[in-house]
């Protein structure tokens, strides 16, 4: 640490910065707007428990410390953070055996456990599902934004679905009966809050991570933070249920939060507004589900809204994977049922969308329509276009043309585009020769092509040729070989004339595009084009392997003396290799903070050798 910023921290130290924390006391305005829709929790700090991870950029953005607070955890930090977050809820366990509980520990407010749809309950109507090992800390409001805060690990509440199977309340701890601990894996948290930040800096829509605490025996507290941690599922329950009055009020709670977030801009006052919802709703969930299709994010999306945000974004990080390559037969094993594809995300997503619909006219109306009543309802329409659009922009995006460039080209040259788009996905969808194989914690048939390696390797190959790049093509054994993917069997890896042939028209119709795009000078667009497409496209990929080994790796290494501050800086540096993505907005903290510092450069060099042997895998 230097001269400068060891001075500035012993001042915040002196001035104690951190009294915003203290807003975060568990009250939270859903308790008010739905009471019907949480129960409540009486909580006890801890008093244990170390910071193994601190999102200093995020808390910047939320207000809780100040725009010029270093990147270093200090005592007092510490400190706060530990008596705001390291809690464990006083369960019904704890309630009828009587447990003795310091009264100084126990918190003046109850917390909530929220209650929402889940299809992993036997009751399919959300009576007996929620929030079954967490708690919502509450909330914090800066620069016209309110943040919602969350923690999990915090104990097991009667909501979760161990506790409904056993009909009784159970023991913190226990794991008799599956989700029903109440705890949370430290490799768990660690994970989510690599990969959460990673998105964000993509600019993919996400709940992100605040804090971990490790508390020892390899479990912890992982808080979340964002404008809007409310679930589809948390509406849905009410309209499964027929409950028009706590749907209404839940809704028009999701919708005020929208708005004064200027997340929305709602301007009907009566029964409309609802309209207004579900027209916001689709556009978000077409946007956002047409960006995990192209980047390759598996995401398990279905009807019931359970592990998507209601505004469309990421949360529950346990089942998301960043592919490196389309392995869109990938299914993650949940032991009763597999999840969804990465090609089924498109129908999951318009379903919850439809839900929508039928939930808008029942709040319009009174009476409850079947859901198949929906399917083709304007804002469906609306959404299977909206999708499709985004999904062009996605992958001319990858490719590397800028803002411009892209509506240039889907308004003047559509036709051009289709048949790139057609050869394109030809390539990216195509699988292995063979079945589909078991994997940890799935089936997968792994994808034949790379095509992230093409859209890297064409602008760079064509920029070094100059003017003539029109007439030059790579060979086609060159680029066959570039796009086989690691999985190829020797049988795949044959160049027949068919593909000689697609490979050929490939490079013609790329070009044609640069040239569309480039207007009199083609040839001088390829240098940006290559740069950005070379960011998009990079080999520094976080697969959903290469995340559990990164991990892995570094608790091994926390074993054997790797410092809770080192595990920060490692983590910073993996999150800030991600910043730079073409036109994602970064925040001022972002913007004012240089990479972390590399420690341990023997571990974090064997860390990123790790994201590269599993650059094209699941």
């Amino acid at each position: 640490m230097t001269t400068k910023q060891n001075r500035l921290q012993k001042s915040f130290v002196a001035e104690n910065f951190y009294t915003e924390f203290d807003r975060i006391d568990g009250q939270h305005p859903w308790m008010t707007a739905v009471p019907e829709g949480f129960v409540g929790y009486r909580v006890r700090e801890l008093r244990q428990g170390k910071i193994a991870y601190f999102n200093f950029f995020l808390a910047k953005e939320m207000g809780l410390i100040s725009a010029d607070h270093p990147h270093q955890m200090n005592s007092d930090l510490e400190q706060k953070l530990l008596s705001t977050f390291s809690l464990q809820i006083i369960n019904e366990y704890d309630e009828l055996s009587k447990r003795r509980i310091d009264p100084e520990t126990i918190k003046p407010h109850a917390y909530m456990a929220t209650r929402y749809l889940q299809l992993q309950h036997a009751d399919k109507q959300g009576r007996t599902s929620g929030d079954g090992r967490g708690i919502w800390n509450g909330v914090v409001s800066h620069r016209g934004t309110t943040w919602d805060v969350s923690s999990r690990g915090t104990g097991v509440t009667c909501l979760a679905p161990g506790a409904v199977q056993a009909n009784r309340p159970l023991k913190t701890g226990d794991t008799a009966y599956g989700y029903g601990c109440g705890q949370a894996e430290i490799d768990e948290l660690l994970s989510a809050a690599i990969l959460a930040e990673s998105m964000h800096l993509q600019g993919i829509a996400t709940e992100r991570v605040l804090c971990i605490i490790d508390l020892g025996r390899g479990v912890g507290i992982g808080v979340r933070a964002a404008p809007n941690l409310i679930r589809p599922a948390h509406l849905f329950l009410y309209l499964k249920q027929e409950r028009l009055d706590e749907l209404r009020r839940a809704t028009d709670y999701f919708i005020d939060r929208q708005v004064k977030n200027r997340r929305w801009q709602i301007k009907s006052k009566d029964s409309r507004k609802y309209d207004e919802m579900c027209a916001a709703v689709c556009e978000s969930f077409a946007d956002f589900t047409a960006k995990l299709d192209m980047d390759y994010i598996f995401a398990w999306l279905d009807w019931d809204g359970d592990n998507v945000l209601a505004d469309a974004g990421i949360i529950d990080y346990g089942s998301v994977r960043q592919f490196g390559i389309r392995h869109d037969r990938y299914r993650y094993d949940d032991v009763e049922r597999f999840s969804t594809n990465l090609n089924e995300q498109r129908l999951k997503a318009r379903l919850i969308v439809q839900v929508f619909v039928q939930m808008a006219d029942y709040l319009k109306t009174g009476k409850k329509k079947n859901i198949r009543s929906f399917a083709q309802h304007p804002v469906m329409q609306k959404f299977d276009r909206i999708f499709a659009e985004q999904r062009a922009e996605r992958l001319l995006y990858r490719v590397g043309f800028s803002t411009e460039q892209r509506a240039s080209i889907l308004k003047n040259h559509r036709g051009l585009f289709d048949e790139f788009d057609r050869l394109f996905s030809g390539f990216e969808r195509a699988k292995i020769s063979g079945a589909p194989q078991r994997v940890a914690d799935g089936i997968n048939h792994p994808a034949l092509y790379n095509m992230r390696n093409i859209l890297r390797a064409l602008p760079a190959f064509y920029a070094g040729l100059g003017a003539r790049f029109s007439e030059i093509n790579m060979d086609e054994n060159e680029f066959h070989s570039l796009m086989l993917s690691g999985f190829a069997k020797s049988r795949d890896a044959r160049l027949g004339r068919k593909h000689r042939d697609q490979i050929r028209r490939f490079q013609d119709i790329y070009k044609s595009l640069v040239k569309a795009a480039g207007g009199k000078n083609p040839e001088g667009l390829l240098g940006g084009l290559s740069e950005r497409a070379a960011k998009l496209n990079n080999e520094g990929r976080i697969t959903g392997n290469a995340l559990i080994e990164i991990v892995d790796e570094m608790l091994q290494q926390r074993r054997r003396g790797l410092s809770l501050d080192q595990v920060q800086k490692i983590i910073d540096r993996l999150v800030q290799e991600h910043v730079g993505f073409p036109e994602v907005n970064l925040s001022r903290p972002y913007r004012e903070t240089r990479k972390a510092p590399v420690v341990r450069v023997d571990l974090y060099t064997k860390l990123l050798s790790i994201v590269k042997e599993n650059r094209e895998t699941i």
